[in-house]
């Protein structure tokens, strides 16, 4: 409940109590008849033998003496993230947390560097917490969380629609159905082979004329010298960045194709934190930095990335796959950064997972995200479904 007068003060404000519900939500049926149609039923080209049937998401709820409740989300998929929901629940419960009881959410900064400084990596279990402080402080002052950020820019979002690796036809028609819908960004996940990867980039091209924007997506497909062969070919289409063409943990190959290439190249399996970010910069790597709720943890260092990518000249993504909660936020972010993004943010969580577990549904309409205007991410917690999709029961720490 909003606190927008006579707000809690002092050891009021702090928080009391955390709890974390881990989640597992099936995909939608159309989701899943369109996967089912690649190769690999993942509808990409990672070469992962992991199963991809929903989503696996830690909801972190906070809250402060007063009864004020703050909420945050994270998604997981082993292959890209590299951690399961018990691995985040687990840095919470048995370090994190100790970092967070009895502060108040209000001392962002002080949290973030006590979690840094204490606990090495777990960028997902600290961007958790980090953002359901952004929440909580709306919720206590009645604000908006973009009011923490800067201020709103923009009322309304321009998305980006993601496309999977299917066959050509499904994939034009996934790309005409998106754009009678109003959307003018498109990210083509590619890396089956070079040709088919020119096939399908100049075929999207030609249907959908030279005003909309193309990214795409390999997913590690290529080795370093594949992934420059295959850059080069798709460049004559007009190209605003390749993600991750090779392996994630290949900054060396990242380096070698970047460097070779005329199109700006992203990481996202392989970069997870600030200094995974500013290393790839430094290194030549990438000339666009992809950001959600888990890279680079939290809401906090999403904003100092984005202030970086800015003063480097390059290009920062807002995209994911979230559940309502976490796509609240990204609005949230895009809605105080838009003028220095760059790039359509991308967020495709409620055409993929079968519920987003927010009461009311987010605006989508033509081809945008409409900022939600209420306090914190401006959306309630689906109670019912969130007793739905839990694997187990709620962590409790006091």
């Amino acid at each position: 409940m909003a606190r927008s007068q006579n707000a809690p003060k002092g050891d009021d404000l702090r928080i009391v109590r955390i709890e974390l519900t881990s989640l597992m939500v099936p995909f939608a049926e159309g989701a899943r008849d369109v996967m089912e149609k690649s190769d690999s039923s993942l509808g990409m080209s990672i070469p992962s033998e992991e199963p991809w049937d929903g989503g696996e998401f830690v909801i972190c709820r906070l809250t402060t003496r007063d009864g004020s409740c703050g909420l945050g989300e994270a998604f997981v998929w082993l292959p890209e993230t590299g951690v399961s929901p018990a691995q985040i629940v687990d840095a919470v419960k048995h370090a994190l947390s100790r970092y967070v009881i009895g502060e108040s959410p209000f001392n962002v900064e002080k949290i973030r560097h006590r979690m840094e400084v204490n606990v090495n990596r777990s960028d997902v279990a600290k961007g958790l917490i980090d953002m359901a402080c952004y929440d909580l402080m709306g919720r206590i002052t009645g604000r908006p969380a973009h009011d923490f950020m800067g201020g709103c820019c923009m009322d309304e979002i321009p998305l980006c629609a993601l496309i999977p690796l299917v066959d050509m036809e499904t994939m034009i028609m996934l790309c005409r159905l998106f754009h009678d819908q109003g959307i003018r960004t498109f990210r083509l996940k590619l890396g089956k082979n070079i040709r088919n990867d020119m096939d399908i980039v100049g075929r999207v091209r030609e249907e959908l004329g030279e005003d909309v924007r193309l990214r795409v997506d390999y997913n590690q497909a290529y080795n370093p010298d594949e992934a420059v062969r295959a850059i080069r070919a798709i460049e004559p289409f007009g190209i605003d960045f390749a993600e991750q063409p090779v392996a994630a943990s290949n900054y060396p190959g990242m380096v070698h194709v970047q460097q070779h290439v005329a199109i700006p190249v992203m990481a996202h399996e392989g970069c997870f934190s600030l200094q995974d970010i500013v290393t790839l910069v430094k290194l030549g790597g990438i000339h666009a930095i992809g950001l959600n709720g888990e890279r680079p943890g939290g809401v906090t260092n999403c904003l100092r990335a984005v202030t970086y990518a800015e003063m480097e000249g390059m290009g920062a993504v807002l995209h994911n796959q979230p559940l309502g909660i976490s796509s609240a936020m990204q609005i949230h972010v895009a809605a105080a950064r838009y003028h220095s993004l760059g790039h359509d943010m991308e967020l495709f969580g409620h055409l993929m997972m079968s519920d987003d577990l927010i009461v009311d549904p987010i605006n989508y309409d033509n081809g945008t995200a409409t900022v939600p205007t209420g306090p914190g991410w401006g959306v309630e917690l689906d109670e019912a479904a969130l007793d739905t999709y839990a694997t187990g029961p709620t962590v409790v720490i006091e």
